[in-house]
């Protein structure tokens, strides 16, 4: 049993970890600490997402992210184990993504939550986001 939670702060530090580098890949964007476990994923003080560890006691790790209309629906329907529509949030068109089952899939990842900070951020920073993204591209491909 210990080995088992052992695994499992090492799994939820290592998603946190990933979550702050995505988070910090983008302009002026951060991973706020909110109590010991959650991070609030923030543009210029306006949330886009949560990073989740045991809310409110339901032992899952996970991300709430801001999302397009009907896409939290969509994929919440034909994919729950991997997505869910968040308590509190979900009705304004939020998706949450399960980071503890089944393996998370991390290019997946970046996309929703590069598509959630786009929603949030001010569009002279979502231009800079894509020009960076694209110098970005270009250099890996030479």
């Amino acid at each position: 049993m210990a080995q088992a939670r052992a695994r499992s702060k090492d799994a939820a530090g290592n998603c946190r970890k990933r979550v702050i580098a995505l988070i910090q890949s983008l302009p002026e964007a951060g991973a706020v600490p909110a109590g010991d476990r959650h991070l609030s994923l923030e543009v210029r003080g306006r949330r886009f997402g949560w990073f989740l560890n045991d809310h409110h006691s339901d032992g899952r790790l996970a991300l709430n992210l801001k999302a397009a209309r009907g896409v939290s629906q969509t994929l919440a329907e034909t994919q729950p184990e991997r997505f869910h529509i968040p308590k509190y949030v979900g009705h304004h068109g939020w998706l949450g993504v399960w980071l503890d089952s089944p393996a998370p899939n991390w290019n997946e990842i970046e996309k929703l939550v590069t598509d959630a900070y786009r929603l949030t951020a001010p569009k002279q920073l979502v231009k800079l986001q894509e020009s960076e993204r694209t110098s970005h591209y270009l250099l890996t491909v030479q």
